[in-house]
């Protein structure tokens, strides 16, 4: 097993003290790597991997920033899920080939007929740089866009600089199911927890070092941050890194709420507050908030409403059901609320209760919401009535291992 190459130093960056507005500042890792490592890149051809996130805190886009440097060639852009400006609004649809509008630089789909980089779409790069803002959560595809930009260099010859940002919603909490073999997808090709607490930077270390995707990889730190921060206590700049993934309120809740997308509950796309609000058209508002509050699950305050999304499911259709109002984040704990809010809707609702039929991000041949918990085991533990202590204790085998891993490749 090869060891992960460090491109500024072997040491954990410190963060900075707390300002007197309680605002961390932090310098992004491409705004390191266009400053203080320039070198990184010099004289090369460059695959650029971003989305509308990817900006500095000027808000200038990354690929207008590297299309203007001198010294570096603007090669290509790699679009992840929901194109390289995040234009696509809806998920699972694919995004086409392309041609950037403000660069005239090629952009290449990476959610399309291919999620891997070609070796056609390779050729003339010399170094891919990866800057997407990740969300904090395993069921997220940009992650394994960063793995599969990994693989696609190691068989190419490439080599692959990951610039960081901050996990928008801290990077000390881990917790939720741990991902099984033979429940691989392109929301899940590791066993990584739900709420995984690591940046992108970490990840890519993971990657190569336990799962041994062996790239020439270079990684640029953040300065600034630290594992207790949320995305809101920093001066980050906040753009929505995918299209119902708005503020970092979203974040905090989706890693439970995501699951939603396995059932045929409305997991809010198609308003104002996608993952905050949850129902369906079967559900009492008053009675589905009552028996939800009555969990006295922590932090959070579930309140009645009723709600019309404009597309997806149900869609035109008056759905009830809550807002998931979090009053004390770092007491709430999203992956079992979520659990919560499912297990509330089944026992309660069993006649009008769905889960998704097939197909979910390219997977035709098991229960979506499978796909989404990485295991069958939620499902099964959901339909024999498992109360939401015994699951969330079944968890912890999993974290055990999973959590000594994830510690060797920290920075922060």
């Amino acid at each position: 097993m090869s060891k992960v190459k460090r491109s500024i130093s072997d040491n954990k960056v410190p963060a900075q003290p707390r300002s007197h507005v309680g605002r961390y500042r932090i310098t992004l890792g491409v705004e390191r790597l266009l400053k203080e490592t320039k070198g990184l890149i010099l004289g090369s051809r460059i695959g650029l991997v971003c989305n509308q996130a990817s900006v500095n805190h000027d808000y200038r886009h990354i690929a207008d920033l590297f299309h203007v440097t001198d010294g570096v060639t603007l090669a290509a852009l790699f679009g992840p899920q929901h194109g390289i400006r995040g234009d696509v609004q809806d998920n699972m649809i694919e995004t086409p080939h392309t041609f950037d509008r403000e660069t005239g630089v090629p952009v290449f789909s990476l959610y399309s007929e291919t999620r891997e980089p070609t070796e056609e779409m390779l050729e003339g790069i010399d170094t891919i740089v990866f800057d997407l803002q990740d969300v904090g959560c395993r069921i997220y595809t940009f992650i394994y866009t960063l793995a599969n930009c990994m693989r696609a260099a190691a068989k190419y010859g490439k080599r692959v600089v990951v610039c960081d940002r901050p996990n928008p919603i801290g990077g000390e909490v881990v917790a939720g199911t741990v991902l099984e073999t033979g429940f691989e997808s392109f929301v899940g090709q590791f066993p990584i927890a739900t709420r995984h607490g690591m940046t992108v930077c970490e990840l890519a270390r993971m990657f190569k070092k336990v799962w041994e995707i062996d790239c020439e990889l270079e990684i640029v730190p953040m300065e600034g941050w630290s594992r207790e921060l949320w995305f809101d206590e920093t001066d980050a700049p906040w753009v929505l890194p995918s299209p119902n993934m708005p503020t970092v309120e979203t974040a905090t809740v989706f890693p439970g709420s995501v699951h939603l997308e396995g059932t045929q509950l409305s997991e809010g796309r198609g308003t104002t507050r996608p993952f905050e609000l949850v129902g369906a058209p079967y559900i009492e508002a008053q009675n589905y908030s009552m028996i939800l509050n009555s969990l006295e699950l922590p932090g959070v305050y579930f309140r009645a409403c009723n709600f019309l999304p404009t597309f997806q499911k149900h869609a035109g259709d008056v759905c009830g059901g809550v807002q998931i109002h979090v009053l004390e984040r770092d007491a709430f704990e999203p992956v079992l609320t979520g659990v919560g809010v499912i297990k509330a809707a089944y026992d309660f609702y069993r006649e009008e209760f769905a889960w998704k039929s097939p197909p979910y991000e390219y997977v035709y041949d098991k229960n979506p919401f499978d796909v989404i918990s990485g295991c069958q085991t939620l499902r099964t533990a959901i339909e024999t009535g498992e109360t939401l202590e015994t699951i969330k204790n079944s968890w912890r085998p999993a974290l055990q291992v999973f959590n000594p891993a994830r510690a060797e490749v920290l920075l922060y």
